[in-house]
């Protein structure tokens, strides 16, 4: 059998492990509580196939593409072009948040939630750069072999400051945007980048200064959207911001 077959049939059996109690519990209910009729039940255990399906097959594509991907993009630079680390890093990181979706659907959420008062474009872009000013950031940490937690504390301390000043409205919002931020796309891309660039870059320990991207990336729109929240209350509540 050969590898590609291999990491298939690995990937499908973790799928398969982390949704079966789900379908366990559900069908229980069904059982004991829903009874739903015949034809619904065909829809939903219909759609749980095909997410089993595109989770085997996003899962297989991130081990065999983006993880591979992102640490030879990490190593390359790390070993030979130290002098781009940080823009490259700015770079990916806006990138990889313009194209996760759980940001996309956070984005369309939040928008219709306020009924246009927070425009879904404005959050994209907000959370697109704050997730690359942290990405930048956590390459500068790695260059210049800055410690961990004399960047996640200051900016912990500064959010619960920003909680104060901030228009109530987008409290919530950007702590959820910290999670939405954090998805496949920059976990698997970013982190691996970052864990590349420390392993090949000359001092630097790929335990101790390639990992913590994702807490600095979780960190980015919390900061940002308290910022613009702060922005907002102080200019009136402005409606329907651009």
């Amino acid at each position: 059998m050969s590898l590609e077959s291999t990491g298939i049939l690995l990937v499908s059996f973790e799928v398969i492990q982390s949704i079966a109690p789900l379908i366990v519990f559900f069908t229980l209910f069904q059982i004991l509580f829903l009874k739903l009729p015949l034809s619904q039940l065909i829809r939903l255990y219909t759609g749980l196939a095909f997410t089993a399906f595109g989770m085997i097959l996003f899962l297989h594509g991130v081990n065999n593409g983006f993880l591979p991907a992102g640490t030879q993009i990490g190593e390359f630079f790390g070993e030979s072009k130290k002098g781009f680390l940080i823009p490259i890093g700015f770079v990916l990181g806006l990138l990889a948040t313009l194209a996760e979706p759980s940001v996309r659907v956070l984005c369309y959420q939040v928008e219709e939630s306020s009924n246009g008062y927070i425009r879904s474009n404005l959050m994209l872009y907000t959370l697109s750069f704050a997730v690359a000013i942290l990405a930048a950031i956590s390459m500068a940490k790695i260059i210049y072999r800055i410690p961990f937690l004399y960047i996640i504390v200051p900016g912990y301390l500064f959010v619960l400051i920003l909680l104060w000043l901030c228009d109530k409205d987008f409290v919530g919002i950007a702590f959820d945007a910290g999670g939405a931020v954090t998805g496949p796309m920059a976990v698997s891309f970013l982190m691996s980048m970052a864990v590349g660039v420390a392993t090949a870059y000359e001092g630097a320990d790929p335990v101790a200064d390639g990992f913590g991207l994702i807490a600095m990336i979780a960190l980015a729109p919390i900061i940002f959207v308290m910022l613009l929240g702060v922005y907002i209350r102080f200019n009136g509540g402005q409606k329907n911001v651009q």
